[in-house]
């Protein structure tokens, strides 16, 4: 398959204490681990951040063209995600996603469907599927 964008980014450094960049300089800046993992935390962002963050916003695209598709109109709308850092049987390390959506003024329904929708055209959820655990709630 053809790429229809190509994102490329450099970590240098210490991995989780280190630096990422990404090709264009847009983003640029220092990681640090988690106090949760054992490390000093702060003001400073992390891989489990930055997937949370694409993942979102992405998420939110295909929500978007789902609901415009089937000629719905969402308004304030959000979603978040959380990203778990897992420890797995095999002593690698894995990921849970969990997927929270605002779709105020729609009923449950309805709502469940575009969810549901979103999560199959989403490509971090194409990602992910059979990778990863996702749940998908409402708020």
């Amino acid at each position: 398959m053809t790429a229809l964008y190509t994102a490329s980014a450099t970590a240098t450094g210490d991995g989780r204490n280190g630096h990422v960049r990404s090709s264009d300089g847009v983003l640029d800046f220092d990681l640090a681990i988690p106090k949760e993992l054992g490390g000093a935390g702060g003001a400073l962002t992390n891989p489990e951040q930055l997937f949370a963050a694409g993942y979102a916003a992405c998420f939110h695209s295909a929500l978007k063209r789902v609901a415009s598709a089937q000629k719905v109109t969402l308004t304030d709308t959000a979603i978040t995600i959380d990203v778990g850092l897992v420890q797995l049987p095999s002593g690698g390390f894995g990921l849970n996603v969990s997927i929270e959506a605002e779709l105020p003024g729609l009923p449950e329904e309805q709502a469940k469907a575009l969810l549901e929708a979103a999560h199959q055209l989403c490509p971090y959820s194409n990602a992910t599927r059979g990778n990863v655990e996702v749940n998908l709630t409402l708020a």
